[in-house]
């Protein structure tokens, strides 16, 4: 509280023109100017000025230096050094509004977020809504052994710098050559990993329901626009379209007679140890070309081969997207006799949902030349936005010309696949052939249910 009182020789004060202001008051007079400052810079226009006027004391004599009743200041002793500073943070904390304070049980007062505090979470699930499902017929994009271009084709946003994958399916069949006996199996239980850098690239997986386990495990380099690569490890052989094919994509349960008789029975294609250099240019009709040398084949006696070369080349003509056409060629003991060597030209259509691959294959084996020719056709059913049908049928003959064996076998498939997405399928399929080595045409029935993750 300011005390005004009139000079009259008392000591500790400061005369302010016959009034006196003790040391106290004055400190307190010079904080709420102080804190007073702001607002009057704020102020457009200065309010009224007013001014106190005192009323003249009149000294008593006999009132001991009390005027009106009201005693004289006290004398203003030396303060102490941390006295100050208290005084001011007393007349700071007068100055300031009280803190306001919350009742118990009553809520607490809710706090506004900066601003792009939540911008992050907000981003990202906007992206997670904008990310398109995948629809059923869309390629594999998991393995870079099954399928490499699918996930060359990915934006880099999209791709996992370590991913798992896997496969299970399980298969029923019933065959007219073993009185239509029932047979259970599981078809494909495949595990495997992946690491994708940003010039390198590596896969290992196996097929646990296979005798021969591993399936890939090799290294990829490349440069930063993925158009030359090389390939250093076990991996698929560039030769055969039907072969090169992921299972998954395929619209049947196997690769056929024709690709089981040359890859399995002849050890021609399939997945080797090898060294391999690639080059795709997009911009070029979507050229790509692959060559490389791979381990030799296994002999009646259990050694082992001289090194095999296989080469493939593939473009889209004109740039029409909807057609791939590609040749391909094998060469066993490439560097030797050259005893087995194939040459095989293949198309793909794709065309309003329908897809339709042939390939025609030509060369020569230990048992004399050989010709082949596949061709399947299929179409895609959307049944909303998840789920698929996709019938399917496809033909295949195979004719041998040697001097002492001579033989023909044929196929015949059909049948249907339901799809969920990209991650689950299940297949009827009917097969009618001649495989080598049969006596007459058997009929067989089977159902697989897959899934992959």
């Amino acid at each position: 509280m300011l005390q005004w009182t009139r000079s009259g020789g008392g000591r500790g004060g400061v005369d302010m023109g016959g009034w006196r202001v003790n040391e106290r008051t004055r400190r307190n007079l010079l904080v709420a100017i102080l804190m007073g400052m702001p607002a009057w810079a704020v102020a457009k226009t200065p309010g009224p000025r007013t001014e106190a006027v005192a009323a003249p004391v009149k000294d008593d004599p006999l009132s001991g230096g009390g005027v009106d009743g009201v005693e004289p200041p006290e004398l203003l002793l030396p303060e102490e050094d941390g006295a100050p500073q208290a005084q001011l943070e007393g007349a700071m904390a007068q100055a300031l509004p009280p803190p306001s304070r919350t009742s118990p049980g009553a809520q607490p007062p809710s706090v506004t977020p900066l601003p792009g505090a939540d911008d992050g979470a907000k981003a990202e699930q906007d992206a997670n809504q904008r990310k398109p499902k995948q629809r059923p017929g869309q390629p594999q994009d998991d393995s870079l052994g099954e399928n490499p271009d699918a996930i060359d084709d990915k934006p880099r946003g999209e791709s996992q710098a370590l991913r798992v994958i896997g496969r299970v399916s399980a298969r029923a069949r019933a065959d007219e050559r073993h009185q239509y006996q029932r047979n259970l199996s599981i078809a494909d239980a495949r595990v495997g990993v992946r690491t994708s850098l940003a010039n390198l690239e590596a896969e290992v997986t196996a097929d646990l329901a296979d005798s021969q386990m591993l399936k890939d495990a090799f290294v990829r380099l490349a440069d930063d626009r993925k158009r030359f690569r090389l390939y250093g490890g076990q991996f698929k052989t560039p030769f055969l379209q039907r072969s090169l094919e992921s299972s998954w994509d395929l619209p049947i349960q196997a690769r056929g007679l024709v690709e089981e008789y040359i890859t399995e029975t002849h050890q021609m294609g399939g997945r080797r140890m090898g060294l391999m250099g690639e080059v795709r240019l997009k911009q070029v009709w979507g050229l790509k070309v692959s060559a490389g040398f791979f381990q030799g084949a296994i002999d009646e006696a259990g050694g082992r081969l001289k090194e095999d070369a296989a080469a493939r080349v593939s473009l889209r003509p004109f740039n029409f997207k909807p057609l791939t056409v590609g040749v391909s060629t094998y060469v066993s003991e490439a560097m030797d006799l050259a005893r087995k060597h194939a040459v095989a030209a293949d198309a793909e259509l794709k065309l309003a949902g329908f897809v339709f691959t042939g390939e025609a294959i030509s060369g020569r084996l230990p048992l004399g030349p050989f010709t082949a020719q596949m061709l399947l056709a299929q179409y895609l059913i959307h049944v909303g936005d998840e789920w698929a049908i996709q019938p399917v049928a496809g033909v295949e003959a195979l004719q041998l010309r040697g001097d002492t064996v001579r033989g023909d076998g044929h196929s015949l498939v059909g049948g249907f696949n339901v799809l969920l997405g990209t991650r689950f399928r299940a297949q009827f399929q009917t097969e009618r052939a001649l495989r080598p080595g049969d006596e007459f045409p058997g009929l067989q029935h089977s159902i697989e249910l897959g899934a992959r993750f």
